[in-house]
């Protein structure tokens, strides 16, 4: 009985840094960037966009399809980059938990 005490407080406890760790995800935020720098994309570590920057030499009609496929670039390579600061993110918070190999948290 007293090893299920134990894993019901490491259950609290955990509960409690993943809802921390979900608040400074949403707080932190990453830029992914195509063409050099010319597009940005800024987002929460939780993939909210929030911003995007385009150097004002891709801003030709003629040229709209190459700056599409650049936002489109600089968005995954930001959300590359939160998915990556995601899992640092939970796998401090489930340091030293019994968790099966693979189990995605939050559920």
């Amino acid at each position: 009985m007293k090893d299920l005490m134990g894993i019901m407080k490491q259950a609290q406890a955990m509960q409690t840094k993943m809802a921390e760790a979900q608040a400074e995800l949403e707080a932190l935020e990453v830029q992914g960037q195509a063409g050099g720098g010319l597009v940005a994309v800024t987002m929460s570590a939780k993939g909210a966009v929030r911003g995007i920057a385009l150097d004002d030499s891709l801003i030709k009609v003629d040229e709209k399809e190459i700056l599409e496929d650049l936002i489109v670039t600089a968005y995954e390579d930001a959300r590359k980059k939160a998915e990556r600061l995601a899992e640092e993110k939970m796998r401090d918070v489930t340091a030293g938990l019994p968790l099966p190999p693979g189990l995605k948290l939050p559920f």
